[in-house]
């Protein structure tokens, strides 16, 4: 089987929305995965991905937009992804065909492959994702039975790809032009600024200024205290999976490139994450999110935890994220400034970053009273993902 013949296959399926960290056994597929969605008139993306956790937080976001996302990866990333199989897809019962290489099948391959190839089967069964094997004859009908029982269980289901299932072939990849560097970066040389407010008054700085507006929520404080200052259907609360937020924004802006996302993040929840920042920013991609707002509330603290020190307090998040490629950063420290910094974003091209420094203070909050899959199906509703 080809490279071809598979991506024939998932688009004949409905798949639209492809994203992952390459497996040799599967070069074929992702080559021609990357040609197409290079074409000027491509709908169906391919992004590659740093880790396959943050994989599974763009297939995330990808299906609340409306795609049907397949996320490919190495055995060896069902370890990295188990959090996030867990905590997001099962935990919200979100759909994904997951194509997973399956190194060490047989006891024969390198040394670190054979253990991961020996329970990759019974590792899928423990997290009760159903699974397959993909073969040549079997491929279309195999594929049938993905999309079939994802859809029926409302969750991710796996087909495992042996060795030897497609050809290999060589990829040479075109020369990517590499995009100017936009001008709306602010001066981030020197210390972070000191903060002035506590994280409940910059969120309510930040809500005033939306509109409707998506906003993909991280995890904890951030949550509750949103919430507390005003429930919107266009919330997603992250209940649970740390540090992917911006993951399943990026997948979300991705998919309906005609709204704004936004994203409420946190220190500790990016710090958690980091490689996202390149995956959003790089200007030399073709599918850097066209309207994309990443505001991080950073109080130096995990607050959720009890408010222990979060790594790297000197330095300064909006200036790795200009460093990444967004179109614009700026620090505030106001409410004023706040407001003003997002409004400006929300009018903007390009993905923006705002890091708005925040007392460690935190305001007693309630916890999000709804169950998960309500939390999916009001923001799918209102990002327009469904009917």
């Amino acid at each position: 089987m080809t490279g071809r013949d598979l991506a024939d296959l998932l688009d004949e399926h409905g798949y639209d929305f492809f994203t992952g960290v390459p497996c040799s056994l599967v070069e074929a597929l992702l080559a021609e995965l990357e040609t197409r969605a290079a074409a000027r008139d491509a709908r169906s993306p391919y992004i590659p991905s740093v880790r396959e956790d943050i994989a599974i937080g763009l297939a995330a976001g990808a299906w609340l937009g409306g795609r049907a996302p397949a996320v490919v990866m190495q055995n060896s990333g069902l370890g990295t992804s188990l959090n996030a199989l867990v905590s997001l897809s099962l935990l919200y019962r979100l759909p994904a065909l997951l194509l997973v290489t399956w190194r060490g099948h047989g006891g024969a391959d390198a040394p670190e492959h054979i253990l991961m190839g020996e329970i990759s089967p019974a590792l899928l069964d423990l997290i009760r994702i159903p699974h397959r094997v993909l073969t040549a004859t079997g491929a279309a009908a195999e594929l049938h039975w993905a999309k079939t029982e994802s859809s029926r269980l409302s969750q991710p289901v796996a087909l495992l790809v042996p060795p030897g299932l497609l050809e290999t072939r060589a990829h040479e990849a075109g020369g990517v032009s590499q995009a100017p560097v936009e001008a709306g970066r602010a001066d981030t040389s020197g210390p972070p600024p000191v903060a002035s407010i506590s994280r409940s008054e910059a969120l309510q700085a930040a809500v005033k200024a939306l509109g409707r507006e998506p906003v993909v929520h991280a995890n904890g404080y951030i949550c509750r205290e949103s919430f507390a200052v005003r429930d919107r259907p266009e919330n997603f609360y992250m209940i649970g999976c740390m540090g992917l937020a911006s993951s399943i924004g990026l997948g979300a802006a991705l998919a309906r490139d005609d709204r704004t996302v936004v994203i409420f993040d946190g220190d500790g929840n990016l710090l958690m994450n980091l490689g996202i920042l390149p995956m959003i920013g790089d200007a030399g991609r073709r599918r850097r999110p066209r309207r994309f707002v990443h505001i991080v509330f950073d109080n130096g603290v995990y607050a959720s935890t009890g408010g222990q020190l979060s790594p790297g307090q000197a330095t300064r998040l909006d200036r790795v994220a200009a460093a990444a490629g967004y179109a614009r950063t700026v620090c505030v420290t106001t409410a004023r400034e706040i407001s003003l910094a997002l409004t400006e974003a929300l009018e903007s091209e390009g993905p923006s970053f705002l890091l708005a420094r925040v007392t460690a203070e935190d305001k007693p909050a309630p916890r999000i009273p709804y169950p998960p899959e309500e939390i999916r199906d009001r923001f799918r509703r209102a990002l327009g993902g469904s009917p």
